[in-house]
């Protein structure tokens, strides 16, 4: 597999510091990949989905911190109906959204890395509907759980996020069916569409005192995190869990901090 080893965590604080102030990090040489670029922003899970997807693929490409308070006009431009990141520049096309960039990077690059979506029409059919359930209902049971406005909103999503996970459980079980991943006996679609929220699961586990994927509950999930973060490919792309804990806190005292206001 391939390592990528120039992550904007693993680089010093003079570099960190000139990658905010210009936004630009070229990404190690590694195959062939025409011209890439990866608008992108360090924390977002999203943007690490395609980070996983380029490693795994052993692509090169330039990468692009994005100020989300200060968006940039080729940011706004090239994604005008959601104005969000990851967007992923082909030859100067632009590709938007985390799931429709792996699947394009799949298909794109079907000779380099290994194929992260099943040949079989059923199977990826399945793949794409675990990656949906993933996105839609239990990202949508874990923001309610974290951001509700009351008491009340929040135990009922942490309450619909752990039937979720129990669900994913399953699914993890059958895909499976005995082998590492979901994608069987390597890497798949909902391997790298789980895989990138991992980060802030590990960061959740740090200021919540709550593991989602508990060894108890959901053993094999837990298995999998570990398995899949330690991964060649993986593991040089995945965001410092302590940083990201640092900037749980500081959303966090935003929320809270408007939360007053707007009880004032």
């Amino acid at each position: 597999m391939v390592t990528n080893k120039a992550t904007t965590t693993q680089l010093n604080e003079e570099t960190q510091a000139r990658i905010l102030a210009h936004g630009v990090l070229e990404a190690p040489a590694m195959a062939g990949s025409d011209d890439l670029k990866l608008l992108g922003m360090w924390a977002s899970p999203f943007v690490l989905r395609v980070k996983i997807a380029l490693s795994l693929k052993g692509l090169s490409y330039e990468y692009v911190e994005e100020d989300l308070g200060n968006k940039s006009e080729l940011l706004l431009s090239s994604n005008p109906v959601h104005k969000s990141v990851p967007v992923l520049f082909h030859n100067g096309k632009p590709v938007c959204e985390s799931s429709i960039i792996v699947q394009y990077i799949d298909e794109a690059f079907a000779g380099a890395g290994p194929s992260l979506l099943p040949s079989d029409p059923y199977e990826r059919a399945i793949a794409r509907f675990w990656v949906a359930y993933i996105d839609n209902k239990m990202l949508a049971a874990w923001t309610q759980a974290s951001r509700g406005k009351t008491e009340e909103e929040r135990a009922e999503g942490m309450k619909q996020s752990a039937a979720a996970v129990e669900t994913l459980e399953g699914a993890l079980r059958d895909c499976a069916k005995g082998k590492p991943f979901f994608g069987g006996d390597s890497v798949g679609y909902v391997d790298v569409v789980l895989g990138g929220l991992l980060g802030w699961v590990r960061a959740h586990e740090e200021l919540k005192g709550v593991s989602s994927f508990d060894t108890e509950r959901t053993p094999l999930l837990a298995a999998w995190a570990d398995r899949f973060w330690s991964l060649e490919a993986v593991e040089p792309v995945m965001p410092e869990v302590s940083r990201l804990v640092e900037f749980g806190k500081m959303l966090q005292a935003r929320q809270a901090a408007a939360a007053a206001g707007d009880g004032n």
